[in-house]
């Protein structure tokens, strides 16, 4: 039995490709790499079957929960996989395939996000985490509701802060040197809405 059947409402983007002229990233905007019917099937799929778990964090001497629900997939061939992460589904290396071939790249892992409602988010931040590389490939899906992806420059004040509405079935490549200039974020909203569900695909090379 599925938790959620509402994808009708869902909204798809316009079809083709952005490329962002901006310093210091390689940004590229695919609005509609899934159809409306695999973006409604994957998104029923992942909410009801991913293993879905809440996180703490530690945050001015007080342990909140991080707002929103997490699970992380990666091939247990990588150096240091926990063996007793969950197996690969078929779904989400079919949407791996999708991605590798749009994107020429070979990815081992992936985040995925469940976003439940207009309280969960994600603050500013960049992904420079030590097992990612310098500058980390992320390549990201989003299915369900749309929702507002920020971008801004830590150093070069005087560019805008971008906002990038990412619909259902859209695909979002951050390559370049990204990370190391540029922060995101997915900001709460008190807007009454729906679920979204972002995967972001990357390269996991822990060092031996």
């Amino acid at each position: 039995m599925l938790l959620f059947d509402d994808t009708e409402i869902f909204t798809s983007g316009n079809k083709g490709k952005k490329v962002f002229d901006l310093p210091d990233t390689e940004l590229i905007l695919h609005d509609t790499l899934f159809t409306k019917e695999e973006s409604d099937h994957y998104y029923n799929v992942l909410l009801n079957t991913t293993a879905w778990r809440e996180y703490e964090m530690e945050m001015y001497d007080k342990t909140l929960k991080v707002p929103r629900m997490i699970s992380w997939y990666e091939d247990k061939t990588n150096i240091g996989s926990d063996p007793n992460l969950p197996d690969w589904t078929p779904e989400l290396l079919l949407i791996k395939e999708r991605v590798e071939a749009e994107t020429q790249i070979k990815f081992n892992s992936v985040l995925l996000n469940l976003y439940r409602n207009g309280n969960d988010g994600v603050s500013w931040h960049s992904d420079r985490e030590q097992n990612f590389g310098k500058d980390a490939i992320i390549a990201s899906v989003s299915f369900g509701e749309t929702r507002i992806f920020g971008l801004r420059h830590k150093f070069k004040k005087e560019i805008p802060k971008l906002k990038i509405p990412l619909h259902h079935g859209s695909f979002l490549l951050m390559g370049g040197t990204t990370q190391s200039f540029w922060q995101h974020q997915v900001p709460k909203t008190t807007k009454n809405i729906l679920p979204r569900i972002n995967l972001t695909f990357r390269i996991v090379d822990r060092k031996p």
